[in-house]
């Protein structure tokens, strides 16, 4: 049988083997985006700062894109174990959407 994480990351063409995927490094680092009221939604960030804007700025994530995020290469990356574990469990856990969360 097919993994089919297997299928999407070949159709989106990204492979496990050949790029980084940032969800595995130490650097990656869950933070709240705050809404208001005591509410907010969940946001990852490069605590290495690789993660920028064009003009310098630093980028955070939607949480539930997390496993997504991927490059070539990085010289601050640190894994935290065996990738294709890590993001199979991972991508079992993640919210589907962008969820709101209460305090």
């Amino acid at each position: 049988m097919t993994n089919p994480r297997e299928v999407s990351a070949t159709a989106s063409g990204i492979s496990c083997e050949t790029r980084i995927f940032c969800a595995n490094c130490i650097h990656c680092k869950l933070l709240p985006s705050p809404l208001g009221q005591g509410r907010y939604k969940l946001r990852v960030r490069c605590e290495a700062g690789k993660w920028r804007k064009p003009l310098g700025e630093e980028k955070v994530y939607k949480y539930f894109t997390v496993a997504r995020r991927s490059i070539e290469s990085c010289d601050a990356y640190e894994d935290m174990g065996e990738v294709e574990d890590f993001l199979r469990d991972l991508r079992g856990l993640l919210p589907t959407s962008d969820e709101e969360y209460g305090r």
